[in-house]
């Protein structure tokens, strides 16, 4: 069974030879290529190379086109950074006032630089790796998008005083989002992953209103082009898990600090949930039995259709041995189901 295989069979709860491994890898996998993190993200060649090699070495069940947040927001026009050995960032923010919303419009993927790399990526896995590894294409959710562009500190305060603006960039981005996926979907993308971190910090009420309905979009739109969807909302999403069952989105990361159990429970019938151990008092500093008995504790909260990985990205300095034992441990539990 290939790893395309296996991801197909557990999301359907059938059988499997092996419990899927779908850790995070981006800074990682540069590291292990041997490449600057610059060189990672502004190369499609490069990071389908990495992330190929991690996949075969470390037993990862799923090839990935995610490398930052900033795709998009350096098409709009952001002011967007590139450290030889880091994550991009946002120097500045492009929305500063209701003036600024003249200068985003939605744009074609195909003719913006940082949107049509990942999507060559995309191709590029399409060809190398097809049927053999799921592919993950990548998009930002809408909410997040919007906190790259105005900052999370502006719109927070926008939810109270100006609602009607947030929603108005909320359409433009869930737009660019949209587009962004489906083009990503042409290229060959088995799975599109939408990442919106923003949607940890803000509590059930406003996650109701300003992330849930664009999540739920995307996400629409993903399945009518029959592809499936993964979310990842970074940190503790433990007080929203009740609504992001509802975004009808296939897989659902869950990060470290929620109780697995429970977000199992909350998703069964309706996502597959996938973490959920420490990325780096586990994974990074943690012994081989350490990870052992965390990957084991995950495994048994879970059921049929459970994902296993890193609550989330796997950190830059993660020994080898470290992230061979996630798969090995993987295979010998399974060697008794």
């Amino acid at each position: 069974m290939n790893s395309y295989e296996r991801v197909k069979n557990r999301l359907k709860g059938d059988s499997v030879d092996k419990i899927p491994n779908l850790n995070i890898i981006m800074t990682f996998a540069a590291k292990y290529a041997g490449v600057s993190y610059k060189k990672y993200v502004t190369d499609y060649k490069v990071l389908v190379e990495g992330n190929v090699l991690c996949c075969e070495k470390f037993g990862i069940d799923m090839v990935s086109a995610i490398s930052d947040p900033c795709r998009e927001l350096f098409d709009f026009g952001a002011n967007v950074v590139f450290p030889e050995n880091d994550v991009p960032y946002c120097k500045d923010f492009l929305i500063k006032e209701y003036a600024d919303i003249k200068k985003v419009k939605a744009m074609d993927p195909l003719k913006n630089i940082r949107m049509l790399d990942r999507i060559k990526a995309v191709e590029l896995f399409n060809g190398k790796v097809k049927s053999y590894f799921p592919i993950l294409g990548w998009v930002e959710g809408a909410l997040a998008e919007l906190a790259g562009l105005r900052g999370i500190n502006a719109i927070m305060l926008d939810f109270y005083d100006n609602p009607d603006f947030i929603i108005e960039l909320l359409e433009l981005c869930v737009e660019q989002e949209i587009r962004f996926a489906l083009e990503q979907i042409d290229a060959g993308a088995d799975f599109i992953g939408i990442g919106d971190a923003v949607a940890s910090l803000i509590g059930p009420k406003f996650y109701c209103k300003f992330a849930l309905p664009y999540e739920k979009r995307i996400i629409e739109e993903i399945h009518k082009a029959g592809c499936k969807a993964k979310l990842h909302i970074c940190g503790n999403i433990s007080g929203i898990l009740d609504y992001i069952c509802d975004t009808g989105a296939d897989i659902i990361d869950i990060d470290w600090m929620v109780d697995f159990g429970t977000a199992v429970k909350k998703l069964e019938g309706k996502s597959s949930a996938c973490g959920n151990f420490n990325p780096v008092s586990i994974l990074l500093e943690g012994s081989e039995k350490d990870i052992e008995n965390a990957v084991i504790s995950c495994i048994n909260k879970g059921d049929n259709t459970t994902f296993i990985a890193a609550g989330c990205e796997v950190p830059k300095n993660t020994s080898n041995e470290n992230m061979l034992r996630v798969d090995e441990t993987l295979k010998r539990y399974s060697n008794f189901t």
